[in-house]
């Protein structure tokens, strides 16, 4: 076990990123500041979210009808949000050559808004739509377009917006919702992400593996690494001997393997680490 520094953001955390070939794993603390909430910390703990399940989105149509209901009304909002200080400074530490390879637990595509290149989407994008019949990949603002024509009179609204893009919708709102198939095949529409109880494809998996190996330092921001779809890179990191530093508002599952542990908010952190390796 890495033996455990309290730091506040400064000179523990900037010397390792000044060392380079950082591998950032961000999660969803990073994204707060945009609008978009996380499940598990501050903004998760003052709402109950219960995310749509794998088996139960392949399992029947009324709740197809039900994800894609609430989730036509959340996309407006994800599409909306941009990047944050946090997503930026990130993007400025790869430009620099500082950050190597970026591993995102997020959906909401906000890394490659604010100008990283090449991040892993761990758990895919909403912004890509997948058809479970013929498995093309198509644009979600097509879906958004086609499922609004497709319901001309369907309002609805709410003020809960969840992290994984949907909302909280009654049964009244839902009932005359109309899905759309592919237009390539008439198949099942999914977004193009992981949820929950579905596998990460292994090929992700091992090019995370493989990325998180090669670090000098692997960086997570934002993340209670509570599931294991994360947790195990700062474990693989920590059996290698490579230096963990953890950026997150609360505890996390990760802190035994912790180098640095800075609890504090990630804009503001991450724009003076920025500002003290310039």
């Amino acid at each position: 076990m890495t033996t455990q520094v309290e730091a506040a953001p400064g000179e523990l955390l900037a010397d390792l990123v000044a060392d380079g070939d950082v591998v950032v794993l961000s999660g969803a603390g990073l994204s707060t500041e945009s609008g978009i909430p996380d499940y598990r910390g501050e903004t998760g703990r003052r709402r109950r979210a219960e995310p749509m399940t794998y088996q139960r989105f392949v399992g029947g149509a009324e709740a197809r009808r039900r994800y894609w209901a609430r989730s036509h009304l959340g996309w407006r909002h994800i599409a909306r949000a941009r990047p944050n200080a946090g997503h930026r400074a990130v993007a400025e530490l790869q430009r620099r050559g500082l950050v190597t390879g970026i591993i995102t637990q997020n959906v909401d595509g906000l890394h490659q808004a604010a100008g990283a290149r090449d991040v892993i989407e761990l758990h895919g994008s909403l912004d890509r739509v997948l058809c479970l019949g013929c498995g093309r990949r198509s644009p979600r603002q097509d879906l958004h377009e086609r499922l609004t024509a497709a319901n001309p009179g369907w309002h609805a609204e709410s003020a809960v917006v969840n992290p994984d893009g949907d909302v909280a919708l009654d049964d009244d709102q839902v009932a005359g919702f109309q899905v759309v198939g592919c237009e390539h095949c008439g198949g099942v529409l999914k977004p193009d992400v992981i949820f929950f109880g579905e596998n990460v494809p292994a090929p992700r998996v091992r090019a995370c593996f493989d990325l998180t190996g090669r670090a000098a330092t692997l960086l997570v921001l934002g993340s209670s690494l509570t599931v294991m779809s994360g947790y195990r890179f700062v474990r693989h990191a920590a059996a290698l001997n490579i230096p963990v530093a953890i950026v997150n508002r609360g505890p996390t599952r990760g802190d035994g393997e912790a180098l640095v542990r800075v609890d504090a908010p990630l804009g503001r952190t991450l724009t003076d680490l920025v500002a003290a390796l310039a």
